[in-house]
């Protein structure tokens, strides 16, 4: 079995062979018959871990029997091998023959304590959670799993991790996926178990194509084939190889040029080669990939001909397949001009991604499988948009936006599943945060602190992706729900198709589409105009300085207000405004644009959510929170109790992350003074620092009933990390998502002394019953460069 792990596997079975001819030398009294059984047990394996699954499985069916003669006496290697059958059905896509293997078998490990047992066959029962779709009952496994390792075997850990990274791939989070399988590479090749390490570097190519990253896929790709080749693994070179192909044929779609020829060719084949090792979800991707090759090169009917040949995708087929799918079809009824086609395969291929969707576990698994759609997605926008007339076409196209974008803020949260290990990590990560920060300010090394901090984020990370379970779905706003729940207001609804920038307004009750500026520009000068915010933010700038970048963002915002606001003049009239953005245009601080400065308006993730948020409640208790190392923050905090003499402060000592925790719980308004962080690695880590260290983003979203309104008074809170399908996650987002209606935020860093002004402003007229949307426009007129705040959700 070793021979076989890091060498050739041809030789590891000859050692089997040889072996096999030793039993029949011994004596009755040695059991020669058990001993056959588990020298045939780790042939079987073998063949397991070479694809060569029908044999394993008649294999393990000989003497998983001899065996089961005396099962306590053989509960050790019974156990181990009803495990490893196991993976053989998962392999042939026989789940309920792999759980009935699964579950005797932790029978057999919990009765004799066998634990490295129990936790392998919990691994495997994450495997098989995986291969049915359930990512959330996977990944809660391989923690289960993991625990066990830790303590019985730690050398198992990394390859449990390259399973999860398979997990997070399912789901579309290809950083987290990425980020996991890095950490168990390094690990794996220590080991030299080639078949393990070969693996990881085809997900890693699978990550690295998720986010782009072509060249590092083909790298990956090509050495674990040639690792797989080296072991005599046939069916995982295919697939290895497969990898491979797809970045280049992802590639060659993204780009201008008219895909080769070549291309076309290596993948139809490959399909064949693929098919006839049985791999018949990977033959699809191949053809799928052709198929859409076929139409970037105009042959519609030989496209047409490879579609009608791939079979159906079945009830095991992974997500992205599925999507694959429906995205081919819809494409050819798009070029043959059946818009209506096209458009019922995108009805239908969102209708299975948000049955995935509903199965999902935290708050970063329902945002990832987005990924999966936005292709689909902005095909099914671009046919709506390029036949909108009137307002008929502009409903229709603001119904696809909603069904596409920003799915995880119609979910209700559920209440909290309490985690013992989740809520230690949080604790023991607010601690080393406190230690790294006073050893800064003490000019002593953090490195080791900073590393065993990233460690600690990751292992929360991975528990929260199933301890704290999102919650039911709501459905997606309709264009007339919407419209109603307007009022006066007028809504902007921000889409980018190709190097077109569209916006769909409601006003009315009527549904209108206007063209802006161009996309790509648009998006450039929010950049730059977002950089001379940063520049600005600082409380004691020369000048000179102030000067000239407040010449410069001015500039800017001239240009962001002629590309953005001038076509929409006569639209949006001078009413309150509801916009919702899309990716890079959720870091535009729309008030300093020059048309918009002192009109009150709110920014939202999608109409569905400000719909949601909109419903307006009886005011509560209001909460006021001064933390530490913020000039001023606890005087003006204070300060507030003149304008809110009922409230509760939570300032000085006593502001901890418990204690904030419990403030906020069933809060009417919360204002929160001290510094914070905006984390876009992982959003549900951005943070507000407390006496005690950081209060993260992921446990407002605990909350049993969190703050009607929020007031962040910190830098860069109402920031957000944007993933695919318009889905924005950061402390502000966390805080929506998780049912507050309203959030004040800067979306720049933002200089103590304006912050402080701006916030004394806003709640004065907040006191006076004068909603957050026109309160803070007031506030921020002033000097909306230097106060880029904004107002998220119902405004």
């Amino acid at each position: 079995m070793a021979e076989a792990e890091v060498g050739s596997a041809s030789v590891g079975l000859a050692h089997l062979d040889d072996a096999a001819t030793l039993p029949a030398l011994l004596p009755e009294d040695f059991a020669p018959d058990r001993l056959g059984a588990v020298i045939e047990a780790q042939r079987a394996l073998v063949l397991c871990r070479i694809g060569r699954f029908a044999e394993a499985l008649e294999g393990f069916n000989a003497m998983i029997p001899v065996l089961e003669r005396d099962p306590e006496q053989n509960a050790l290697p019974l156990s181990r091998n009803l495990m490893n059958r196991a993976l053989v059905q998962m392999s042939l896509n026989r789940p309920d023959d792999a759980l009935s293997d699964l579950r005797r078998c932790i029978d057999l490990a919990e009765r004799h304590g066998l634990r490295r047992i129990e936790g392998k066959a919990r691994h495997n029962f994450g495997d098989q959670s995986q291969l049915v779709g359930d990512i959330p009952a996977a990944l809660r496994y391989y923690e289960q799993a993991a625990r066990i390792y830790e303590a019985e075997s730690p050398g198992w850990l990394p390859r449990l991790r390259l399973d999860q990274g398979r997990a997070l791939l399912a789901a579309g989070l290809a950083e987290e996926a990425a980020r996991q399988l890095d950490e168990a590479l390094p690990e794996l090749r220590r080991n030299r178990v080639i078949q393990d390490v070969a693996e990881a570097e085809v997900a890693r190519a699978a990550a690295a194509i998720l986010e782009r990253d072509f060249p590092l896929a083909r790298r990956l790709a090509s050495e674990a084939r040639r690792r797989f080749l080296r072991r005599g693994n046939e069916r995982w070179a295919e697939v290895a190889a497969l990898a491979k192909l797809r970045a280049n044929a992802t590639e060659a779609l993204e780009g201008q040029r008219r895909p080769p020829e070549r291309l076309l060719t290596e993948l139809v084949g490959h399909a064949a080669r693929l098919a006839e090792l049985g791999l018949r979800d990977e033959a699809a991707v191949a053809r799928l990939l052709a198929v859409r090759l076929h139409l970037r090169r105009g042959a519609v009917g030989a496209a047409g001909d490879l579609l009608a040949r791939i079979p159906r995708p079945r009830q095991t087929t992974p997500i992205d397949h599925v999507m694959l799918h429906r995205l081919c079809r819809a494409e050819l009824a798009a070029v043959r001009r059946n818009s209506r086609t096209a458009l019922a395969q995108a009805r239908a291929g969102f209708a299975e991604l948000s049955r995935v969707r509903d199965r999902m576990g935290g708050l970063d698994l329902v945002c990832g499988t987005a990924v999966h759609g936005q292709e689909l997605g902005r095909l099914a926008v671009g046919l709506v948009l390029d036949r909108a007339r009137g307002d008929a076409g502009a409903r229709r196209v603001f119904a696809w936006q909603e069904r596409t974008r920003a799915q995880v803020y119609r979910y209700e949260p559920l209440p909290e599943i309490a985690d013992p290990v989740l809520a230690r990590l949080i604790t023991e990560m607010r601690h080393v945060q406190r230690i790294a920060q006073q050893n800064r300010l003490e000019g002593k090394p953090v490195s080791t602190l900073e590393q065993r901090y990233g460690r600690l984020q990751r292992e929360a990370g991975r528990l929260g992706w199933y301890t704290s379970p999102w919650g039911r779905p709501r459905p997606v706003a309709t264009p007339d729900e919407v419209a109603a729940a307007l009022g006066d207001r007028v809504l902007v609804s921000l889409t980018g198709y190709g190097d077109r920038l569209s916006a769909i307004v409601v006003r009315d009750g009527r549904f209108r589409v206007v063209t802006l500026g161009p996309l790509e520009e648009t998006v450039e000068i929010t950049r730059q105009l977002h950089a001379d915010l940063n520049v600005l933010a600082p409380d004691h700038l020369p000048a000179s300085l102030v000067d000239a970048v407040t010449h410069s963002g001015e500039k800017r915002a001239r240009l962001l207000d002629r590309l953005l606001v001038h076509p929409l003049a006569e639209a949006i009239g001078d009413r309150e405004l509801v916009i919702v953005p899309f990716g890079p245009l959720y870091a535009l601080p729309w008030a300093a644009l020059p048309s918009l400065r002192g009109r009150p308006l709110s920014v939202a993730p999608s109409a569905t959510a400000w719909r949601s948020a909109a419903v307006r409640v009886a005011p509560e208790p209001v909460v006021l929170v001064g933390g530490p190392g913020v000039p001023g923050a606890i005087g003006e905090v204070r300060e507030l109790r003149s304008v809110y003499p009922q409230a509760r402060l939570v300032d000085g000592p006593s502001a901890t992350s418990g204690a904030v925790l419990s403030a906020l719980d069933g809060s009417g308004l919360a204002h929160l003074v001290a510094h914070g962080a905006h984390e876009p690695a992982n959003a549900l880590f951005s943070r507000l620092d407390l006496v005690d260290g950081p209060l993260f983003a992921h446990e407002t979203a605990r909350l049993r009933q969190p703050p009607e309104r929020v007031v962040l008074a910190a830098c860069e809170l109402a920031m957000s990390h944007v993933r695919p399908g318009e889905e924005a996650l950061g402390f502000a987002g966390a805080l929506l998502a998780s049912g507050s209606r309203t959030i004040v935020g800067a979306i720049a860093r933002v200089g103590d002394r304006a912050a402080a002004e701006t916030m004394t402003d806003l709640h004065r007229r907040l006191a006076k019953g004068i909603s957050p949307a026109l309160a803070l426009a007031e506030a921020t007129a002033a000097d909306p460069l230097r106060r880029p705040f904004l107002c998220l959700g119902a405004g």
